[in-house]
Protein backbone atom coordinates (compact mmCIF):
# COMPACT_ATOMS: atom_id res chain seq x y z
CA UNK A 1 0.00 0.00 0.00
CA UNK A 2 1.47 3.60 -1.17
CA UNK A 3 1.18 6.21 1.77
CA UNK A 4 -0.34 8.95 0.87
CA UNK A 5 1.46 12.48 0.35
CA UNK A 6 1.58 14.96 2.74
CA UNK A 7 0.05 18.43 2.21
CA UNK A 8 2.64 20.96 1.52
CA UNK A 9 4.01 23.25 4.51
CA UNK A 10 2.01 26.39 4.73
CA UNK A 11 4.18 29.22 3.34
CA UNK A 12 6.99 31.86 5.62
CA UNK A 13 8.67 34.37 3.87
CA UNK A 14 11.88 31.89 2.92
CA UNK A 15 9.81 29.61 1.15
CA UNK A 16 7.34 32.59 -0.54
CA UNK A 17 10.76 34.22 -1.66
CA UNK A 18 12.40 30.76 -2.58
CA UNK A 19 8.86 30.07 -4.65
CA UNK A 20 9.61 33.68 -6.13
CA UNK A 21 13.12 33.20 -7.36
CA UNK A 22 12.11 29.68 -8.51
CA UNK A 23 8.93 30.87 -10.44
CA UNK A 24 11.24 34.28 -12.34
CA UNK A 25 14.68 31.44 -13.13
CA UNK A 26 12.34 29.42 -15.33
CA UNK A 27 9.77 31.86 -16.79
CA UNK A 28 9.95 35.02 -18.39
CA UNK A 29 7.26 37.50 -16.72
CA UNK A 30 6.03 40.75 -15.69
CA UNK A 31 5.65 41.97 -12.08
CA UNK A 32 1.48 41.11 -12.18
CA UNK A 33 2.20 37.48 -13.26
CA UNK A 34 5.02 37.03 -10.65
CA UNK A 35 2.16 38.46 -8.14
CA UNK A 36 -0.70 36.55 -9.00
CA UNK A 37 0.87 33.53 -9.11
CA UNK A 38 2.32 34.06 -5.08
CA UNK A 39 -1.54 34.63 -4.89
CA UNK A 40 -2.08 31.12 -6.28
CA UNK A 41 0.50 29.67 -3.96
CA UNK A 42 -0.57 31.14 -1.06
CA UNK A 43 -4.66 30.19 -1.54
CA UNK A 44 -3.55 26.79 -2.13
CA UNK A 45 -0.81 26.36 1.12
CA UNK A 46 -2.02 28.99 3.31
CA UNK A 47 0.94 31.21 5.28
CA UNK A 48 2.33 30.39 8.65
CA UNK A 49 4.19 33.67 9.76
CA UNK A 50 2.46 37.26 11.21
CA UNK A 51 -0.22 39.29 9.13
CA UNK A 52 -0.34 39.15 5.80
CA UNK A 53 2.50 38.37 3.51
CA UNK A 54 4.29 41.36 1.65
CA UNK A 55 3.66 40.66 -1.59
CA UNK A 56 3.59 43.72 -3.64
CA UNK A 57 7.40 44.78 -1.22
CA UNK A 58 8.85 40.99 -2.28
CA UNK A 59 7.46 41.73 -6.55
CA UNK A 60 9.06 45.47 -5.75
CA UNK A 61 12.08 43.98 -4.83
CA UNK A 62 12.54 41.81 -7.74
CA UNK A 63 11.98 44.64 -10.21
CA UNK A 64 14.82 46.87 -8.54
CA UNK A 65 17.16 43.49 -8.52
CA UNK A 66 16.49 43.09 -12.14
CA UNK A 67 14.56 39.63 -11.82
CA UNK A 68 11.64 41.17 -13.36
CA UNK A 69 11.50 43.78 -16.17
CA UNK A 70 7.99 44.25 -17.60
CA UNK A 71 9.72 46.50 -20.32
CA UNK A 72 11.74 43.21 -21.59
CA UNK A 73 9.01 41.38 -20.98
CA UNK A 74 6.85 42.77 -23.06
CA UNK A 75 9.21 43.60 -25.54
CA UNK A 76 10.01 40.07 -26.44
CA UNK A 77 6.21 38.73 -26.09
CA UNK A 78 5.25 41.13 -28.65
CA UNK A 79 7.89 40.27 -30.83
CA UNK A 80 7.36 36.74 -30.58
CA UNK A 81 3.48 37.43 -31.52
CA UNK A 82 4.13 39.00 -34.12
CA UNK A 83 6.23 37.08 -35.77
CA UNK A 84 3.57 34.00 -35.33
CA UNK A 85 1.21 36.00 -37.10
CA UNK A 86 -1.03 37.90 -34.29
CA UNK A 87 -2.02 41.57 -35.34
CA UNK A 88 -1.25 44.73 -33.16
CA UNK A 89 -4.93 44.37 -30.96
CA UNK A 90 -4.28 40.45 -29.66
CA UNK A 91 -0.52 42.06 -28.89
CA UNK A 92 -2.03 44.77 -26.59
CA UNK A 93 -4.79 42.43 -25.16
CA UNK A 94 -2.12 39.62 -24.33
CA UNK A 95 0.15 42.32 -22.35
CA UNK A 96 -2.69 43.66 -20.50
CA UNK A 97 -3.73 40.09 -19.43
CA UNK A 98 0.01 39.56 -18.15
CA UNK A 99 -0.22 42.67 -16.40
CA UNK A 100 1.86 44.92 -18.58
CA UNK A 101 0.52 48.40 -18.36
CA UNK A 102 -0.61 50.92 -21.08
CA UNK A 103 2.54 53.33 -20.99
CA UNK A 104 4.80 50.35 -21.76
CA UNK A 105 1.92 48.89 -24.02
CA UNK A 106 2.26 51.91 -26.35
CA UNK A 107 6.33 52.07 -25.60
CA UNK A 108 6.04 48.29 -27.71
CA UNK A 109 3.42 49.06 -30.10
CA UNK A 110 4.76 47.87 -33.55
CA UNK A 111 4.92 49.67 -36.32
CA UNK A 112 3.31 49.81 -39.41
CA UNK A 113 5.89 47.90 -41.09
CA UNK A 114 6.18 45.08 -38.05
CA UNK A 115 2.46 44.76 -38.40
CA UNK A 116 1.88 44.18 -42.58
CA UNK A 117 4.90 41.41 -41.91
CA UNK A 118 2.89 40.03 -39.32
CA UNK A 119 -0.11 40.11 -41.74
CA UNK A 120 2.00 38.44 -44.29
CA UNK A 121 3.25 35.92 -41.59
CA UNK A 122 -0.34 35.08 -40.83
CA UNK A 123 -1.18 34.41 -44.55
CA UNK A 124 1.69 32.66 -45.30
CA UNK A 125 1.46 29.69 -42.67
CA UNK A 126 -2.19 29.85 -42.78
CA UNK A 127 -2.14 29.88 -46.83
CA UNK A 128 -4.80 32.82 -47.18
CA UNK A 129 -5.04 34.53 -50.56
CA UNK A 130 -2.07 34.01 -52.68
CA UNK A 131 -0.79 31.38 -50.51
CA UNK A 132 -3.00 29.22 -50.82
CA UNK A 133 -3.37 26.44 -53.80
CA UNK A 134 -5.76 28.34 -55.50
CA UNK A 135 -6.90 31.90 -55.21
CA UNK A 136 -10.16 32.00 -52.78
CA UNK A 137 -13.92 32.13 -54.07
CA UNK A 138 -15.67 35.07 -52.18
CA UNK A 139 -16.77 32.28 -49.15
CA UNK A 140 -12.96 31.28 -48.60
CA UNK A 141 -12.10 35.15 -48.70
CA UNK A 142 -14.78 35.62 -46.13
CA UNK A 143 -13.47 33.13 -44.26
CA UNK A 144 -9.95 34.17 -44.40
CA UNK A 145 -10.84 37.91 -44.01
CA UNK A 146 -12.39 36.66 -40.36
CA UNK A 147 -9.74 34.45 -39.72
CA UNK A 148 -7.20 37.59 -39.85
CA UNK A 149 -9.42 40.07 -37.81
CA UNK A 150 -9.73 37.46 -35.38
CA UNK A 151 -5.91 37.43 -35.27
CA UNK A 152 -5.76 40.86 -34.64
CA UNK A 153 -5.11 42.60 -38.01
CA UNK A 154 -7.11 45.77 -39.36
CA UNK A 155 -9.37 45.15 -41.50
CA UNK A 156 -7.57 47.12 -44.46
CA UNK A 157 -4.40 45.25 -43.92
CA UNK A 158 -6.81 41.75 -43.94
CA UNK A 159 -8.14 42.81 -47.02
CA UNK A 160 -4.97 44.19 -49.03
CA UNK A 161 -3.39 40.33 -48.38
CA UNK A 162 -6.66 38.36 -49.16
CA UNK A 163 -7.40 40.07 -51.55
CA UNK A 164 -3.34 40.38 -53.51
CA UNK A 165 -3.10 38.56 -57.01
CA UNK A 166 -0.23 36.80 -56.39
CA UNK A 167 2.13 35.92 -53.49
CA UNK A 168 5.26 38.39 -55.12
CA UNK A 169 2.15 41.36 -54.57
CA UNK A 170 1.33 40.41 -51.11
CA UNK A 171 5.18 40.51 -50.13
CA UNK A 172 5.69 43.63 -51.92
CA UNK A 173 3.03 45.01 -49.83
CA UNK A 174 4.15 43.64 -46.64
CA UNK A 175 7.39 45.44 -47.35
CA UNK A 176 6.31 48.72 -47.88
CA UNK A 177 6.54 51.26 -45.56
CA UNK A 178 4.22 54.02 -44.79
CA UNK A 179 4.84 57.65 -44.05
CA UNK A 180 5.18 58.74 -40.25
CA UNK A 181 7.25 55.66 -38.88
Amino acid sequence: MRASKKPPKPLNSVRLNDLALHYVARFATSAAKLEDYLRRKLRTRGWEGEGDPELRALVERFVEAGYVDDLAYAKATSGSLLRRGYGQRRVGQALHAAGIGKEVREEVRAGKGDQRRAALALAQKRRFGPFGAELPDRPTREKQLAAMLRAGHPLDMARALVSAGNQDEAEEWAAEEEDGE
